[in-house]
């Protein structure tokens, strides 16, 4: 069974997710020491383990993609 691999244009689109979800990150992690509020915080902080999640499983999927081009 042949795998199957992504276009460059969805490659790409990968990228910029990565991205976005890594800036998305580093913006919640640093407005929790500057936020007072503990019911925000602790928003911001479950927003950190989804997004430390989401980029670990892009991570995976996009090297996995990278090493079959």
């Amino acid at each position: 069974m042949e795998k199957e691999t992504l276009a460059l244009h969805e490659t790409l689109e990968a990228h910029e997710i990565l991205n976005f979800k890594t800036v998305c990150l580093l913006r919640s992690k640093l407005m929790q020491g500057i936020c007072f509020d503990n019911d925000l915080k602790a928003l911001m902080e479950k927003d950190v383990q989804q997004s430390i999640k989401d980029i670990n499983e892009l991570v995976g999927y996009y090297k996995q993609n990278e090493l079959l081009h």
